[in-house]
């Protein structure tokens, strides 16, 4: 496993008020799988997190958005938390940026609160997705085909509902990613 991602560089959007573990444990997955990842954000210096209802911990930035290309990355990872999706679903940027990863038919992987901003991206109508209950009628209602399952991938879009879900989407990210473009899932 330590090289099955060896040349794989993995984008992972957010802004302030993700939620720590569903940024931490796929990044970590995916570094132990040899991926090389960065966080990009709006914010140019660091992103803070949440634990629950709790601000958490800072993390670098290491890329802003403003200085990204979805060119340079393989694959895009949308961590979820209340706050940064809700931050990143009106930031014209991110969302040009997440419609580049559909466009060039890389993956895209999104947990919890993550696929609302695809909401906002216009990406989501005829996909077969999950995510945390909360935002389930809003994606019902963009035209996604919603489901209640640990994960759901349709055509390089990988998505799930909660950190307990994180064991079967971090295995699902890497078969993914490491496959890489997926014609289906063009914007």
């Amino acid at each position: 496993m330590a090289d099955e991602l060896k040349e794989t560089r993995v984008a992972i959007l957010t802004a302030d008020g993700f939620e720590e573990i569903e940024l931490t444990s796929p990044r970590d997955t995916l570094q132990m799988a040899g991926a090389t990842t960065h966080i990009v954000s709006p914010n140019r210096e660091s992103v803070r997190s949440r634990q629950g209802d709790e601000w958490h911990l800072d993390f670098t930035v290491d890329k802003s958005l403003d200085d990204a290309s979805a060119s340079d990355y393989d694959a895009l990872l949308l961590p979820g938390g209340v706050v940064n999706p809700d931050k990143l679903r009106t930031n014209e940027k991110a969302l040009d940026f997440i419609h580049a990863f559909f466009k060039q038919g890389k993956p895209v992987a999104a947990i919890c609160h993550g696929p609302q901003v695809l909401i906002d991206a216009e990406l989501v109508d005829g996909r077969r997705m999950t995510s945390v209950s909360a935002i389930r009628k809003d994606l019902i209602n963009a035209g996604a085909l919603w489901e209640d399952s640990e994960v759901v991938v349709d055509q390089g879009l990988v998505t799930s509902r909660t950190p307990d879900d994180l064991p079967a989407f971090n295995r699902k990210i890497l078969e993914e990613f490491a496959e890489g473009r997926h014609a289906g899932q063009h914007a």
